[in-house]
């Protein structure tokens, strides 16, 4: 076997082991979209409580400055004002609080992804199996034998061509 068939089915090896760290490695295609997915959902998620800021922010701003919204959360909690009655019916529900979402908790999840032994492991297996096709392939074409060839022995007597003195 030469040397061509040796750094071909090395290249044959490299080539597989690099493909498939760039499907499934851990910077391959599969775990950047997996990455991207988790960005939009985080991103998503941030905005979602960025807005419930904003309207807690609006409110706060609202109970210290504006009376007529202090008016309004007191007669929630039973207040009354100066020169005003409360009416209490029985059988009807108190009013109810206000609870204000505060969003959810988003958690990291890890990405799956091959491992780098496991990418070298694809790679070195497809490497012996190519130079093992080769090998097979030399052997069927007869370029590669097995057993020595046997040399064929003359039996008698030797003759020397020596010079005559």
């Amino acid at each position: 076997m030469n040397n061509i068939k040796v750094l071909s089915s090395l290249l044959l090896g490299t080539i597989v082991y690099v493909l498939v760290a760039f499907v499934g490695g851990a910077n391959g295609v599969l775990s950047y979209n997996k990455l991207s997915e988790q960005k939009k959902s985080i991103t998503r998620q941030t905005e979602l409580i960025q807005n419930i800021n904003n309207e807690l922010s609006l409110e706060y701003t609202a109970l210290l400055r504006d009376k007529d919204v202090i008016a309004a959360y007191a007669r929630r909690l039973d207040y009354v004002g100066y020169g005003e009655k409360l009416v209490k019916v029985n059988g009807l529900k108190a009013s109810e609080k206000a609870l204000y979402d505060t969003g959810s908790v988003l958690r990291h999840t890890e990405s799956t992804c091959l491992s780098e032994k496991f990418c070298k492991a694809c790679g070195l297996a497809f490497f012996i199996l190519s130079l093992i096709l080769f090998l097979l392939i030399d052997l069927s074409r007869g370029n590669i034998t097995i057993t020595k060839k046997k040399e064929s022995v003359i039996k008698g007597i030797p003759v020397y061509d020596l010079q005559q003195i």
